[in-house]
């Protein structure tokens, strides 16, 4: 058995505070290069210019990338033969969390009561933590801040089966277009379909965790996720929803068994500052 100390835990979730509110993924770093040189709108043109500056001061500065440094949101691989030496993973977590939103001055967004006490907590906790148990003496912890801009256009649907492919298609793509420009796109657009009503949602938030460019490895869902980033750049959104060739940067599925009578579709949208930070222990 592998002992991961409490503090080991906390120290290494505090440093992922910074590096992901300052450091923009090299594959979506790649990917607005990209954008940005296919772009014929010359508005779009200049967002995307404006981006790679944005991004080479918060390095070089270390300045969060996006003033809304957003919601600590966590997915945790915890190998079987692991176990921390007190309290738990999710009490180690949120004390890092705290320590590194005061460390780096990163703006504290979470409300105690989403209705009756719209109080804020001042550390931004708590996190949100996906715990999934795993083989191995590993605990591999990706940090993905969510901003409240791009969450809110989140969309979910039960679809009826029967209207299988095209709804699927439609729903997603109107759900994208009619965000417009709140999410800051262009976007990198998570989708679940399958599973439960809550775990199709998870899906589409996870599924923002692939590296841009990076395909379904299931040549149908593959297929699928490139007629619905082509019909979405289609619509001439654009960067910051003023128009252009560029609209989402990528359409990432993940997608779950489910149950006959059911076609779940969640739809989770990250801005083109999709911000995340990794370390495993």
């Amino acid at each position: 058995m592998k002992i991961i100390t409490f503090e080991k835990i906390k120290d290494a979730v505090c440093e992922m505070c910074g590096k992901a509110a300052c450091d923009l993924p090299q594959d979506v770093l790649e990917a607005i290069k990209n954008a940005g040189e296919k772009e014929t709108s010359a508005l779009g043109k200049d967002f995307f210019e404006q981006y790679l500056k944005n991004s080479d001061i918060a390095r070089t500065e270390r300045l969060p990338l996006c003033q809304d440094t957003g919601f600590a949101v966590f997915f945790i691989r915890a190998g079987v033969e692991t176990a921390i030496d007190r309290g738990t993973v999710s009490e180690a977590v949120n004390a890092g969390v705290r320590e590194g939103y005061k460390k780096f001055f990163l703006r504290k967004s979470i409300v105690a009561d989403p209705l009756f006490d719209r109080k804020n907590t001042f550390d931004n906790t708590p996190a949100i933590i996906h715990l999934e148990q795993v083989p191995g003496d590993q605990l591999h912890i990706i940090l993905a801040p969510k901003g409240g801009g791009s969450e809110n256009m989140s969309a979910l649907k039960m679809l009826k089966p029967a209207e299988g492919r095209a709804g699927v298609v439609d729903f997603v793509v109107n759900a994208v277009v009619n965000a417009g420009g709140n999410p800051c796109p262009p976007t990198i657009v998570g989708v679940g379909i399958g599973g439960t009503m809550e775990y199709a949602a998870y899906m589409a938030k996870k599924a923002l965790l692939r590296p841009v460019g990076k395909n379904s490895d299931d040549p149908r869902y593959a297929e699928l996720e490139a007629e619905i980033l082509e019909k979405i750049n289609a619509s001439g959104v654009g960067p910051q929803g003023l128009g252009g060739d560029t609209t989402a940067l990528a359409v990432n599925i993940e997608f779950h068994p489910c149950h006959l009578a059911s076609l779940p579709v969640a739809v989770n949208l990250n801005c083109h500052a999709a911000r995340h930070a990794e370390v495993i222990l």
